[in-house]
């Protein structure tokens, strides 16, 4: 299977180096020894494959599929900084989709649009590793003392 060898690889890689000041170098290198053939093998499959497979199969609709997204899976070997999915983002955004329905109950779009900007902070606080009461303190202290107008201002107490 061609989508575990490249996860197993991914997780190698991680496992092995992330710790290492120089990951995305090393993680380009080595997807350029080991990952490219993985690639490579994988274009050959859906080339092979899609000539045979029914169109509206689900196995012809998976190759399709497959097929379309090659150069986004490409893409990871020009870059030891790209991630083979999106995953990391998916994470990123769920919180904002469960809250979206709380969103609702917030009385006014005024309401909605604060505790939506309140969320943001608090998720973007939480990726940055922040202790998020730490962080809305040292906002709530900070943002009395600035000129909210001033996007440099606000740039400054970002995470």
């Amino acid at each position: 299977n061609y989508c575990e060898q490249i996860y197993k690889l991914e997780k190698e890689l991680r496992e092995s180096y992330s710790s290492d000041e120089n990951y995305y170098n090393i993680r380009f290198k080595i997807r350029a020894d080991k990952l490219a053939p993985i690639i490579d093998n994988f274009i050959d499959y859906i080339e092979r494959e899609i000539k045979d497979a029914l169109t509206r199969s689900p196995l012809g609709k998976a190759l399709d599929y497959a097929k379309k997204h090659l150069p986004g899976l490409k893409n990871v070997l020009l870059d030891g900084c790209l991630e083979v999915d999106n995953n990391a983002a998916e994470r990123a955004i769920k919180p904002f989709v469960i809250g979206r329905k709380n969103f609702l109950f917030a009385n006014t779009p005024k309401g909605a649009t604060a505790s939506s900007n309140i969320y943001s902070i608090v998720e973007t606080a939480k990726a940055n590793k922040l202790v998020v009461e730490r962080y809305l303190v040292y906002l709530f202290d900070n943002l009395s003392k600035i000129d909210i107008s001033d996007s440099e201002s606000l740039e400054n107490l970002m995470p």
